[in-house]
C-alpha cells in the first residue's frame, strides 16, 4: 500500500517575458518563475531574455530564494544541435534550477551533457496518462507539466496509477491564463495555414479567429457565436483546495507574452488563495473574497475552470469574443439626446472606468465593430439605471442599437493598484550568518562563518592579514566586533550570532576587520552559489566545450547507425479513413494499408477486407490522445489482430509494442535523429513519421542522420489543423454537455468550418469524441519527391479524407505515375489542384537570425 500522503501546498510558478515581469512576479508571491531566452522557447513573441543574462538572472532568483525555469519547450531541428548544447552548457554554468522540454532528442542530449540539471517535461509533451509520465520518467524527467485538458478526477485517477506503478513524478497543472482549444504539441494550424509553426513557438493563434460552421453542406445560423474555438481563459483560483488535496506540486500561470502588470495582479492573488491552505493561516486570510472580478479585469476573454472541473463543451467556449473585454456587466437599453448612453447594468459605475459596447454583427465571419470609451460623467436614473456620457472626444454611437451588450473593459483604481504592485521591490533573502572568532596576541585574527540554516560542513575560515598587537585603549570586545563584523547591508547576510574567544587587551585596525568581514561573505556566497537549489548535493563539474562535442558526435552517431545497403523502390503506404477507400485499393499497386476509423466495431472487418491484398499487410491506427480512463480505446485494436499498429501516444507505445509491430506517426514528433533513436531503439518501433513541422532541407538532414530505411514521409495528407479535446458536435448541434448527453450528432451530420478565405475544413471526431479539423486543402510533397528518393527515403505515405472509391484509386495512381516518372511534381499538384507544400519554410533559428542581421540578407 503506498504511504498516507500528507497536503502540501503547491508551488506557485509565475511567468516571465522580461525583467519587470520577473521582478513583479518575485514580488508578489512566486515560489518560481519559468522565462525564455531568445531561441529554443515556445512564446518567441515575447521580449524574453538574452542567453547571455541567464547567469544574472539565476543570481539575482537565487539572492531572493526563488527558483528560476528556462522553457526549451520547442522540437529541434537537425541542424540546431551546436547552438541547442551550448545554451544548454550555458544553463547549467548559471545555475538554472530545471529545463522545461519538449523534444525527446533534446531530453537524451540534457541527460548526458549536464547530468545534474534537472529536466521538467513540457506541456507541450501532450501528457495525459501515466504512461505518458513514465515514458517522461524513462526519459530523466523530474517533474511533469500535464495537459491542460485533465480534470480534478483525471488528476485523482493518475495519482492511485501512478502509486500502483510504485512511480514517483510530481505533477505541475496550469491554473490561470489562456487556454489553448487544441492539445499543446498536437496544433499543426500554423504549421499548415500560414507556414508558422506552433511546436517552434510561432503560433498564430487561428483559434481566436471566426468561424462559421456548416452542417450537411448548409451554413447554420449561430447568431453571435462566431469564435467557435477560442476558449474562455482558466482560472482555477476557487479549486486551489481540491488542487492541493490530489496532491499537486505546482500550479502554473500562463502570461509571458502580458504586461507586468497582469503578472503582479494574477501572481500576488494565488498567492493570497495559497496562503490559505496553510495550516497556520489567520482568520483574516480565511475572510478572504474571491478575486474573480479582479482576475477578469486584469486580462480575461471570460474566465472558467476550464476542464479542471470536468469536459462541459458549452460552458468551455461562449464563441461571443475572442479578445480581452473584462468582465460583461450589462447591456445598452437606450441613446438619449444631449450624448447620455442608458445603461442597465449589475454594478454601480465611477467616473473614469472603460467601457466597450459591440455592434450586432449579422455576418458570421466579420469581426464585430466594437464602441468603447471611458466614463467622462455619469447620472443615475429610476429603475436602477444609469446614463453615461464616454469620451475622450465624441464617439459614433450610429451603429449601436439597444440591447448592445456592455463590458468594464478598464477600472483605473484598479490598474493603479496592480501597477504599484507591479513596481514592488523583492529584497534580497537576509541569511542567518554564525561567527567565532578566535585570536591571541602575536598571531592572526581568525573567523569561522557559517550560514545557520545551511549545511554544517559549509564552513569558512579567514585570517587577518596582520597579527593582532596589545591595545593602547579600550582593546577588541564582543560589543565592538559585533558592530564592525555585523555591517552586512546589502550583502544578503546579517549577523546572528557570534561567539568571541579572545585574549582581552588586544588590538586590530578597522580596515582589517572590514576585509575579514568582506572575506567571509565572498567565501560563502561563492561555497553556497556551487550548492545550489534543488542539485541534491550532485556533482556540477561542467562539461567543456570539447566534451559537449564528444557527447554529441557519440549520440548522433549512435543515432545514424551503421551503413545500410542502397535503397530499393520506393513503396507507398496509404492511410484510409473509410471501408469503401480500403475496397478501393484492392489490386492497387501499394505496400500497406493503414486503417484509420471512427468507429472501433470496423476494425476486424478492415483486417479482413485486407487480408493477402498487400505486401505489407494492414496496419491499424489508435487515437492521438489517451487519458487516464480510456485505455479500453486499445482493446479494440488488439482484438482485430492485424500486421501491426500505427502509435501515436505513450500508452500504445507501452501495450501495442509487446504484441505486434509497431511504426510511430508524426504524433510523436519526430524531427530529428535523436529522438527518432529514442523511438526505434527504446521502443523497437520498425518505422518513425517525420514531423510536419520539417521543411525539405530539415526533412533531407534528419534523413542523414539516422537510418533512412527506418523513416516515413508522407507526401500527401489534408493537415490535421486543431486536434481538440473540445467537441463541436456537442457544443453547437446537441443540448448536452458531454459524450453522456450529446445524443450523438457526430454519427448524423457531415460538419466543416468555414474560414475568413471561404475554405470550408472537415471536422471529425475520434472514438474518445475528441475533436479534429482538417484543412480543407489537401497539401503535396509531390516536387520534393526527387530530392527525397536521392536522399534515400523510400517509405512515402498517402492519407486520405473524404475520398470515394474513384478518388482514391485516381489519387493513388497519379502519385505512382510520379514516382515512374510519367508525371512530373508540379504538373500533379497542379492538377489536382493541391497546396505544394511541404512543412514551414525555414527553420525559425534561421530566421532569427537573419532578421537580426538586417533585411538584405532576407531570402
Amino acid at each position: 500500500m503506498p504511504a498516507e500522503r500528507h497536503q502540501v501546498v503547491p508551488e506557485l510558478l509565475a511567468p516571465a517575458g522580461c525583467w519587470q515581469s520577473l521582478r513583479a512576479a518575485a514580488a508578489n508571491g512566486a515560489d518560481a518563475i519559468y522565462f525564455g531566452v531568445e531561441l529554443f522557447n515556445a512564446r518567441l513573441r515575447a521580449e524574453n531574455f538574452r542567453q547571455e543574462e541567464l547567469p544574472e538572472i539565476m543570481g539575482w532568483l537565487h539572492s531572493r530564494g526563488l527558483r528560476g525555469f528556462l522553457t526549451l519547450n520547442v522540437l529541434i531541428f537537425p541542424s540546431e544541435w551546436e547552438a541547442v548544447s551550448t545554451l544548454l552548457l550555458a544553463a547549467d554554468a548559471a545555475g538554472v534550477d530545471a529545463l522545461i522540454v519538449q523534444d525527446v532528442g533534446l531530453a537524451t542530449l540534457a541527460r548526458r551533457l549536464v547530468p545534474g540539471l534537472t529536466l521538467h517535461a513540457s506541456t507541450q509533451m501532450s501528457i495525459t496518462s501515466a504512461a505518458g509520465i513514465a515514458l517522461a520518467k524513462d526519459l530523466g524527467c523530474e517533474r511533469v507539466v500535464l495537459a491542460r485538458e485533465l480534470s480534478l478526477r483525471d488528476l485523482e485517477r493518475l495519482r492511485r496509477q501512478l502509486d500502483q506503478r510504485q512511480l514517483s513524478m510530481p505533477l505541475e497543472v496550469f491554473v490561470h491564463g489562456a487556454l489553448c482549444v487544441a492539445y499543446s504539441g498536437q496544433c499543426l494550424t500554423s504549421e499548415s495555414l500560414g507556414q508558422r509553426s506552433a511546436n517552434r513557438g510561432e503560433c498564430a493563434q487561428a483559434c481566436r479567429l471566426p468561424y462559421q460552421m456548416v452542417v450537411d453542406g448548409m451554413a447554420i445560423d449561430l447568431e453571435d457565436r462566431r469564435y467557435l474555438l477560442s476558449p474562455q481563459d482558466l482560472a482555477a483560483w476557487e479549486l486551489l483546495p481540491e488542487l492541493a488535496a490530489a496532491g499537486i506540486s505546482s500550479l502554473k500561470i500562463e502570461g509571458r507574452l502580458k504586461e507586468p502588470s497582469y503578472v503582479a495582479a494574477v501572481s500576488a492573488a494565488y498567492r493570497r488563495g495559497l496562503d490559505q491552505l496553510q495550516p497556520n493561516a489567520s482568520e483574516a486570510i480565511d475572510r478572504q473574497e474571491n478575486p474573480s472580478q479582479e482576475l477578469e479585469l486584469s486580462f480575461s476573454r471570460g474566465l472558467s475552470s476550464g476542464w479542471l472541473r470536468g469536459i462541459d463543451h458549452r460552458r468551455l467556449v461562449h464563441g461571443r469574443w475572442s479578445k480581452k473585454r473584462g468582465p460583461e456587466i450589462g447591456q445598452l437599453v437606450a441613446i438619449e439626446t444631449g450624448g447620455w448612453w442608458l445603461l442597465a447594468v449589475d454594478r454601480p459605475l465611477k467616473p473614469g472606468d472603460g467601457l466597450v459596447l459591440e455592434c450586432r454583427q449579422r455576418d458570421p465571419l466579420r469581426v464585430p465593430e466594437e464602441v468603447g470609451g471611458r466614463v467622462m460623467a455619469l447620472e443615475q436614473r429610476q429603475d436602477g439605471l444609469q446614463a453615461v456620457k464616454l469620451g475622450p472626444g465624441r464617439l459614433d454611437s450610429r451603429t449601436l442599437a439597444p440591447g448592445d451588450r456592455c463590458w468594464l473593459s478598464s477600472d483605473p483604481a484598479l490598474e493603479s493598484r496592480w501597477r504599484r504592485l507591479a513596481q514592488r521591490e523583492q529584497p534580497c533573502r537576509s541569511r542567518d550568518l554564525v561567527l567565532r572568532v578566535e585570536g591571541r596576541l602575536g598571531v592572526p585574527l581568525t573567523v569561522v562563518a557559517w550560514d545557520q540554516n545551511g549545511p554544517m560542513e559549509a564552513r569558512v575560515r579567514a585570517a587577518s592579514r596582520s597579527a593582532l598587537i596589545a591595545a593602547t585603549g579600550l582593546g577588541l570586545d564582543h560589543e565592538q566586533l559585533a558592530r564592525q563584523l555585523g555591517r552586512l547591508g546589502g550583502s544578503g547576510w546579517h549577523l546572528h550570532a557570534l561567539t568571541v574567544d579572545l585574549d582581552p587587551g588586544l588590538f586590530l585596525p578597522v580596515k582589517e576587520l572590514n576585509a575579514l568581514r568582506r572575506d567571509v561573505v565572498d567565501q560563502l556566497d561563492g561555497l553556497l552559489d556551487a550548492r545550489r537549489p534543488g542539485t541534491d548535493g550532485r556533482d556540477h563539474r561542467h562539461p567543456t566545450d570539447q566534451e559537449r562535442k564528444a557527447v554529441l558526435q557519440q549520440l548522433l552517431g549512435k543515432a545514424r547507425g551503421p551503413v545500410e545497403p542502397p535503397p530499393g523502390a520506393p513503396l507507398l503506404h496509404v492511410l484510409v479513413r473509410s471501408l469503401e477507400q480500403l475496397r478501393a485499393l484492392r489490386g492497387l499497386e501499394v505496400a500497406s494499408v493503414l486503417v484509420d476509423l471512427e468507429q472501433p466495431a470496423e476494425l476486424r472487418e478492415a483486417v479482413a477486407i485486407g487480408s493477402g491484398c498487400w505486401p505489407g499487410g494492414v496496419w491499424l491506427a489508435g487515437a492521438r490522445i489517451c487519458r487516464p480512463d480510456e485505455r479500453w480505446t486499445i482493446e479494440p485494436l488488439l482484438r482485430a489482430r492485424p500486421t501491426g499498429y500505427l502509435v501515436r501516444n505513450a500508452d500504445q507505445l507501452e501495450i501495442l509494442s509487446e504484441h505486434a509491430r509497431c511504426l510511430g506517426d508524426f504524433s510523436l514528433n519526430i524531427a530529428n535523429p535523436l529522438t527518432a533513436a529514442y523511438f526505434l531503439e527504446r521502443w523497437g518501433l520498425e518505422r518513425v513519421t517525420a514531423s510536419p513541422d520539417l521543411a525539405l532541407d530539415q526533412l533531407l538532414e534528419l534523413s542523414h542522420g539516422l537510418q533512412v530505411s527506418r523513416l516515413e514521409v508522407t507526401v500527401h495528407q489534408h493537415m490535421p489543423l486543431f486536434h481538440m479535446e473540445h467537441c463541436l458536435f456537442c457544443s453547437v448541434l446537441s443540448t448536452g454537455h458531454d459524450h453522456t448527453d450529446c445524443g450523438r450528432p457526430c454519427e448524423r451530420h457531415t460538419v466543416s468550418l468555414r474560414d475568413r478565405s471561404g475554405v470550408d475544413h472537415p471536422l471529425k471526431a475520434d472514438i474518445g469524441c475528441r475533436n479534429t479539423l482538417f484543412n480543407g486543402r489537401a497539401q503535396t510533397a509531390a516536387e520534393a519527391l526527387p530530392s527525397l528518393l536521392e536522399a534515400g527515403v523510400r517509405h512515402l505515405r498517402l492519407e486520405l479524407l473524404d475520398e470515394n472509391a474513384a478518388d482514391t484509386q485516381r489519387r493513388v495512381g497519379i502519385y505512382r505515375d510520379c514516382l515512374n516518372g510519367t508525371l512530373s511534381g508540379r504538373e500533379l499538384w497542379q492538377r489536382e489542384q493541391l497546396l505544394n507544400q511541404l512543412g514551414v519554410t525555414r527553420g525559425t533559428l534561421r530566421r532569427r537570425r537573419e532578421a537580426a542581421e538586417g533585411p538584405a540578407t532576407l531570402r
